[in-house]
């Protein structure tokens, strides 16, 4: 059955899922596109964070859809993570990979490269004649260029040598100088930590009550077996068993392998 084309409307929870098992159990392409479809706003929101850093909305857009795109594609519904939490951090990565791309990627063309170098020895060995500074006049009737080429070859070749990340800047507006590398996107590890905290919610509320218990006081409360073993009214011995009975559960859930069968009295 065809998937009927929506515009940018959100998707309530129970249809993303609907849409995400039809598009890994049959392939359905139609599901493809309306789950693209329905979280536009989500890539558009996200490439509007970076909207103040130089490039274009109409091109941060389209690299935050190529996020989505590839969020869409990769999502595993099985995992029991919400679909937006997955393609929050792909999406972010795909417009911070677009920035630091085109830091490196500055294209000079060579005629302006080769003129550049020329201009290089020029400015040497009249500065050693003159002594001092040639004039861009000087510049251009020793290479015998154009006066405008010879302004857009020093230019590019200022562009053509990228500068240390660890050099000084100065932003525009504020005028607050700092590190280049400051004005990049980062890596943000609360935001790559997203899918792995969700996963692991998810298989904690898979756990029998008591094994939950333990390991929310052992490891969120940070207390000592002793410790639960007294808060729990059981033996310390019981205490290690559910742990070592929880890890298991939870290793088995988040990898799919094996559940450790050591399992202690609850």
């Amino acid at each position: 059955m065809a998937v009927r084309r929506r515009g940018r409307r959100p998707l309530a929870r129970t249809e993303v899922r609907r849409l995400f098992e039809r598009l890994r159990h049959t392939g359905d392409l139609a599901a493809r596109e309306a789950l693209i479809l329905g979280h536009r706003n989500l890539a558009g929101y996200l490439a509007g964070k970076f909207a103040d850093r130089g490039e274009p909305l109409e091109d941060l857009m389209q690299v935050a859809q190529i996020g989505l795109i590839n969020a869409v594609d990769r999502y595993d519904p099985g995992r029991g993570i919400e679909f937006s939490t997955f393609a929050t951090p792909t999406i972010v990565g795909e417009i911070r990979r677009h920035f630091r791309d085109k830091m490196w990627s500055i294209h000079v063309p060579r005629r302006l490269r080769e003129l550049n170098r020329v201009l290089m020895r020029s400015v040497e060995i009249l500065s050693q004649h003159l002594g001092r500074s040639p004039t861009i006049e000087e510049l251009a009737q020793d290479a015998g260029a154009p006066f405008d080429l010879v302004l857009e070859a020093l230019d590019a070749g200022r562009a053509y040598a990228p500068a240390s990340l660890d050099a000084e800047g100065a932003d525009e507006e504020t005028g607050r100088s700092g590190a280049i590398l400051e004005s990049l996107g980062r890596e943000d590890a609360t935001i790559e930590r997203l899918e792995d905290r969700a996963t692991l919610d998810w298989a904690l509320r898979k756990l029998p009550e008591r094994e939950r218990d333990v390991v929310s006081l052992r490891f969120s409360k940070q207390l000592s077996q002793s410790q639960i073993a007294r808060r729990l009214g059981i033996s310390q011995m019981q205490v290690s068993r559910l742990q070592r009975s929880a890890l298991g559960r939870l290793r088995a859930l988040i990898t799919g392998g094996p559940a450790d069968r050591a399992r202690g009295p609850s």
